[in-house]
């Protein structure tokens, strides 16, 4: 032991001297490890392309996706595959319903809400509140709308909350599976396609959907006019979302299809929001029967509706 500490103070005295012969030699600390330029990569950037590479999110959240997929790595047999699903809290749920109502322009939706930790809660409740929204706002529109009519009789329609989970569920589920293969087989196309995965497109289109509950809420009000800017106004803000999601995934593919693509998304959303508008709200009126008042001497007469 004393030969060691010998030799360390031996060490110690030849590095004063060094210092002292030359003053403005630089020391390294072992505890604090050298700063490594962060501009320093294999490649350069081409000028432009930085934003791009943001909306794309093919840099840090390439890593993040890395580390999230390494979490759900259970048995899809298991309950623990199925619980990384819904493994969010009420803050990040709010936050992702906020970005899908006020879209932020130029920022991509998976990026700054989903890639991080893809869920089905979301999605889950909000495809479930809006097929209950709808139903019932659609019974209740159809209630006032013939309010005060002598021949009108009100019989709730249940039957509307299965049309409408039906379409709603299906949409919220089958176009994303359709998107999703169609961006995996462009892929293998082209190089700069960007694939999200099947959970992230199910969290956009579900998140994307949350702008038209308030929205079958106000719908019950009785004018049309009303009703259809209504529509229109949530289709655009919703819309918006989508577009600024799978824009910047297939804008480098042929022209031509990419537009399609993207039309494609708006004109599956825009008949979705007209179908549930027309069918729930607008339906045509129907001729009710005029009812039939007995006479007193035994004869009917029937009354004529108005």
């Amino acid at each position: 032991i004393a030969s060691l500490v010998t030799c360390l103070f031996a060490e110690f005295d030849d590095a004063a001297n060094l210092l002292a012969a030359n003053p403005d030699a630089t020391t390294i600390s072992i505890e604090e490890p050298a700063e490594i330029p962060k501009n320093q990569h294999g490649r350069l950037q081409e000028p432009g392309r930085e934003e791009d590479d943001e909306l794309l999110g093919t840099d840090d959240s390439d890593k993040t996706e890395l580390l999230a997929g390494q979490k759900k790595s259970a048995p899809f047999w298991t309950f623990d595959y199925y619980q990384t699903f819904f493994d969010v809290d009420t803050y990040q749920v709010l936050d992702r319903i906020k970005g899908s109502v006020f879209p932020v322009p130029g920022k991509n939706f998976v990026r700054l809400y989903i890639r991080s930790n893809p869920d089905l809660y979301g999605p889950f409740w909000i495809c479930a509140t809006l097929v209950f929204t709808i139903a019932v706002s659609g019974n209740l529109s159809n209630f006032l709308i013939h309010l005060g009519r002598p021949t009108y009789h009100y019989v709730p329609e249940f039957r509307k909350v299965s049309i409408a989970a039906t379409a709603i569920y299906a949409y919220a589920w089958l176009v994303p599976l359709a998107l999703w293969g169609f961006l995996l087989w462009r892929n293998s196309k082209v190089m700069n396609i960007v694939s999200y995965s099947f959970l992230e497109i199910v969290c956009v289109y579900g998140y994307s959907l949350f702008v038209y509950i308030p929205t079958a809420i106000l719908w019950i009000i009785p004018q049309k006019v009303v009703r259809w800017v209504l529509m229109m106004f949530s289709l655009c803000l919703s819309g918006s979302v989508l577009v600024m999601t799978f824009w910047p995934a297939v804008r480098d593919d042929n022209r031509r299809i990419a537009l399609a693509t993207v039309g494609t998304v708006v004109l599956l959303h825009a008949l979705l929001a007209v179908g549930c508008l027309a069918y729930f709200f607008d339906a045509p009126e129907l001729d009710f029967p005029a009812p039939i008042i007995p006479a007193h001497n035994g004869t009917t007469v029937i009354t004529k509706s108005q």
